[in-house]
């Protein structure tokens, strides 16, 4: 039997390293030696750096409990092990495959559905309510950071400018999201339309009426839960408490990593530049953004908001050792047990590969 797993492609492996000869050329322009960064990282102090690397458990617990709840409303019932370890191998999947802010999802889509046959829909109306809260947080703390550095003489105005494009964004696409959520109709629209293409291009060949009704079963079901939640709000407020924290103690990463350098810096400059990468991260556009760009993001940020260059990389670098490769390395081993837990259930069945 095949075990579930993700395409390893060229691309997949090329990738990350393009990344990360970019991200050290970047560097190299940006008049940053690193020699300075090396001795910059031997530094720190270990006990503010070991706390944050423990912190990043804590945060995807959160993570996962918000999740767990909003699909417990949903009538969809998942242990706390299994909603972290899906998590977990959800980011891995991220991580791995150049489709950032989808592959995740959609992997998480395809855990619970194996399970649990026909949540598909309560499932990916349970990520969309995820994505929406998310947005409305992340939104919160980019205002919050802006709020922090008002007035500070050393901030770039660009700083300002570019909070400002992003709030105005992702009310836009909060709104788009959730009108799409409320109008099953346009659903049907756009599954019959991708149907008729399919069977255009195969020139009838593909018999889709069945992919037709699975998909139109699965919309409306989704539409249904969406209109419960948004009809009914109080379900949200155990999510949205645990998702507060999660992203708390995600801010706090960054902060104890400044901290381990023994350089003092402001919350603001966390919230604005941790915030302004994860909303770009989470734009839906296939592109891989994952490795190197982010720490061209976050290091380009940090240094616009005053932080000294040798400082700004060598804190990303370290940051993303806990928020990259450490969730790498613990996704993988989450993929592992996952899969080897369903082959151990399901001997005779063929698993197949993750979407």
């Amino acid at each position: 039997m095949e075990r579930a797993k993700p395409k390893v492609t060229k691309k997949t492996v090329i990738l990350p390293l393009v990344g990360i000869l970019a991200f050290f050329l970047y560097i190299y322009l940006f008049n940053v030696d690193l020699l300075s960064i090396i001795s910059t990282a031997a530094r720190a102090q270990p006990l503010p750096y070991v706390a944050a690397m423990l912190l990043s458990f804590v945060e995807i617990l959160f993570y996962a409990l918000s999740w767990k709840e909003i699909l417990s409303g949903l009538k969809v019932k998942l242990s706390l092990l299994k909603s972290y370890v899906f998590v977990w191998y959800a980011m891995f999947l991220d991580i791995l495959i150049p489709a950032e802010s989808v592959s995740g999802e959609i992997c998480r889509i395809y855990l619970v559905n194996r399970e649990q046959r026909g949540t598909s829909g309560r499932v990916v109306a349970s990520l969309v309510t995820f994505r929406l809260l998310s947005m409305i947080m992340n939104t919160a703390f980019l205002l919050m950071g802006a709020a922090l550095l008002f007035g500070v003489a050393q901030i770039d105005p660009v700083i300002f400018e570019i909070v400002q494009f992003l709030v105005v964004g992702s009310a836009i696409l909060m709104v788009v999201l959730m009108i799409v959520s409320w109008k099953e109709n346009w659903s049907v629209r756009i599954i019959n339309g991708v149907v008729r293409v399919g069977e255009f291009v195969s020139r009838g060949k593909w018999k889709l009426q069945k992919v037709r009704t699975d998909a139109c079963n699965a919309a409306k079901v989704f539409h249904s839960s969406m209109k419960d939640i948004i009809l009914n709000p109080k379900k949200l407020v155990i999510p949205t408490a645990y998702l507060a924290l999660n992203w708390i103690i995600s801010m706090s990463i960054p902060y104890l990593v400044f901290v381990s350098l023994g350089f003092n810096v402001s919350w603001g400059v966390v919230f604005v530049a941790t915030a302004i990468v994860v909303a770009i991260k989470s734009i839906p556009v296939g592109v891989p953004f994952e490795v190197g760009l982010p720490e061209i993001a976050m290091t380009t940020l940090y240094a616009a908001m005053g932080v000294p260059p040798p400082i700004a990389a060598t804190s990303t670098i370290l940051s993303r050792i806990i928020t990259l490769w450490l969730r790498f390395g613990v996704g993988f081993a989450a993929y592992q047990w996952t899969e080897i837990k369903a082959i151990s259930a399901n001997p005779r069945s063929n698993t197949s590969s993750v979407p």
